[in-house]
């Protein structure tokens, strides 16, 4: 059983229905002319590709593929970066009625090997040649992939060795195929598109797995294109065509959020510019986006710079930047702010956050923010100095948006209402339920794993536990399965603390353990050049060994202190009783994160288990079991 069903609000508009992703394209290109519709980075800048240039690329790509031999309902896999090749690549493979299976580029071979065996892929994209060495280590034991696709060949020297079953094509001669398959590209086009059905699979994805093989999640044409057109047409400035938003791109599209995010821009015609995630504060001030999408991370590393500023300042504009910031943390989007209040923030505003502004590109009308909660902490602060943020919640296997909060009706620590055609329901145990046409098809060749997370009435089982308030916002508290036992029989709920430790400029990641134990721990990662900041507040060497400086008792102080902001409110057994301040990085090479940058528990567990067992100990814990440096506290 579970409670009332929850939808989108009465003003939200019609849901969108029966549209295949490539009729996103053709739409767009029948409404706007956009010369600058894609731009991909180059050495000096981006280059420019316009909407309709865009269009017959994958057209041509469409074409050289199935000339190939690959036929309608194949498996091509994408070893691809996320930029413009990527777009083209994708829509080729979508008018063709191909489907992509994007390969995770931090994967390792042992994974990436899995991925295009188990989805049977027949041919594979890839970037570059520093990607096709990739792909070299895994093709002799993917015997059905005969064709590798590269986009752009660089030093064509120094290729690696491949199978003698593998043909090596480039994207440019596959385009050259598909110019020349048929005498007349437009109705060979037409007929293509009229294969096309909204229920048609379009992409395999998949989910990269904090435990076990990743599974793949089946998307269909509608799955994808409901989101894109719901989830931004809510907003009413929201200005199409080359004169309207910029967008900067620099989220991996191998990942549905921006893949169905840079959908919901092309059809609206608007520039889109492409980055790499390390380039992005150069890029910033460069494309002076108005939108872009992010994860709380990177916001949270912009409010650490912001921090780290004002560390750094002396004097009067120091005291100005920390009135400035003190004024922002007062915020609270949600509620009327008293007038002496605007006041103070106006004169902010002239002195401080305009800087904080130019230093997104001066002109931010959105931020999209998914993969993770933002505290509302940090975005009442954004939101004071004048930076929007639009918090969405959704999974891969909801292609993924399930809610967001709109701007005119906002609650910071929700995620929203749902969008239209959304439906969302909070079970018996807390878990959020939902249905409608952004529910995946099924897992690949998974069937045991599908009936377990969806029902006959086509319910999906989210695997968070969440709740709704009286304005109908919802609000996610945890992951079902992240929940343990401590061995007093209560349950804890890790992730209230974890976001909130998680959201301080001081700490990379922190992990809260107590499974079986008797009170719950935590393990803090510090973040190294904010502690050295925090040192140098405090009067200490910020240029010092690490490991020496975690152990200073002001720095240790300085973590106690967030812990103990983060216990508020909780109750008392779901406190953190001790913490260890480790001197390490979690990392996906490392195998601790997944490429969605989430923790992987029984990895963690494992890598960490001398950590852990010290927060136990009753007495001071032996050396040996604090063998990487870490520093154990109690509150």
């Amino acid at each position: 059983m579970s409670g009332p069903t929850y939808t989108a609000p009465s003003d939200a508009g019609d849901v969108a229905l029966g549209r295949t992703l490539p009729e996103l394209l053709y739409d767009a290109c029948e409404a706007y002319e956009n010369p600058q519709a894609l731009n991909q980075p180059t050495g000096e800048g981006w280059e420019p590709l316009s909407l309709d240039q865009f269009r017959v690329q994958s057209e041509e790509t469409a074409l050289g593929l199935l000339d190939l031999g690959l036929e309608r309902g194949d498996r091509v896999a994408l070893l691809l970066e996320s930029d413009v090749p990527f777009c083209i690549v994708d829509m080729g493979c979508l008018i063709a009625g191909l489907i992509d299976v994007p390969l995770y580029l931090s994967s390792s071979a042992d994974q990436m090997q899995y991925i295009a065996g188990h989805s049977e892929a027949k041919a594979l994209a890839v970037a570059n040649p520093k990607r096709l060495e990739q792909a070299a280590e895994v093709l002799p034991d993917l015997p059905e992939i005969e064709t590798v696709i590269l986009c752009d060949t660089g030093e064509e020297s120094g290729l690696p060795e491949l199978p003698d079953r593998v043909d090596l094509v480039t994207l440019d001669e596959i385009r050259t195929r598909g110019r020349t398959a048929t005498d007349d590209q437009d109705a060979h086009i037409q007929r293509l598109r009229d294969q096309i059905d909204a229920d048609d699979l379009a992409t395999t994805i998949y989910t990269s797995g904090t435990t076990g093989q990743p599974k793949g999640v089946m998307l269909s044409h509608e799955n994808i294109s409901s989101n894109a057109v719901n989830s931004v047409g809510e907003l009413s400035d929201f200005e199409t065509g080359a004169e309207g938003e910029v967008v900067l791109s620099f989220l991996p599209l191998t990942h549905v959020f921006a893949r169905m995010l840079q959908y919901s821009f092309m059809m609206r015609g608007v520039s889109i510019y492409f980055t790499h995630p390390d380039d992005l504060v150069e890029a910033l001030p460069k494309v002076r986006p108005t939108a872009f999408a992010s994860v709380p991370r990177v916001l949270e590393k912009v409010y650490a710079g912001i921090r780290k500023k004002i560390l750094g300042l002396e004097g009067l504009q120091r005291t100005i930047g920390d009135w400035a910031l003190d004024l922002a943390q007062e915020y609270e989007m949600d509620e009327s702010m008293s007038g002496v209040y605007k006041m103070k923030r106006a004169v902010a505003d002239r002195l401080v956050f305009k800087k904080w502004r130019a230093s997104l590109g001066g002109r931010v009308k959105w931020i999209v923010v998914g993969g993770a909660a933002l505290q509302p902490d940090l975005a009442n602060t954004l939101a004071a100095a004048g930076i929007p943020t639009i918090q969405g919640y959704g999974l891969t296997e909801t292609s993924p948006v399930i809610a967001f909060t709109r701007p005119q009706r906002t609650k910071p620590g929700t995620v929203g209402e749902p969008i239209p055609g959304v439906e969302v329901r909070i079970a018996d145990d807390g878990e959020i339920l939902t249905r409608g046409p952004h529910v995946m098809q099924g897992y690949y060749k998974r069937p045991d794993k599908t009936d377990e997370v969806l029902t006959e009435e086509g319910w999906f089982h989210t695997g968070d536990v969440g709740e709704v308030n009286e304005q109908g916002f919802l609000k996610i508290t945890d992951r079902k399965k992240d929940l343990f036992k401590l061995s007093t029989g209560k349950y804890v709920m890790p992730q209230p603390i974890e976001n909130q430790l998680g959201s301080q400029p001081l700490v990379d990641k922190a992990v809260v353990v107590g499974n079986d134990r008797k009170f719950c721990a935590a393990l803090i990662f510090p973040t190294e050049d904010q502690v050295r900041a925090e040192a140098e507040e405090r009067g200490l060497d910020p240029e010092g060994a690490f490991k020496k400086l975690l152990k200073s008792p002001e720095i240790v102080d300085a973590f106690r202190t967030l812990v103990m902001e983060a216990n508020e409110g909780l109750d008392h057994w779901a406190t953190v009783k001790r913490f260890a301040l480790v001197p390490d990085e979690l990392t996906i090479e490392s195998g601790l994160l997944t490429p969605t940058l989430k923790v992987k528990r029984p990895q963690i567990q494992k890598t960490f288990g001398t950590e852990i067992d010290a927060l136990y100990y009753e007495d001071e814990a032996p050396e040996e079991l604090t063998e990487r440096g870490a520093v154990i506290a109690s509150l």
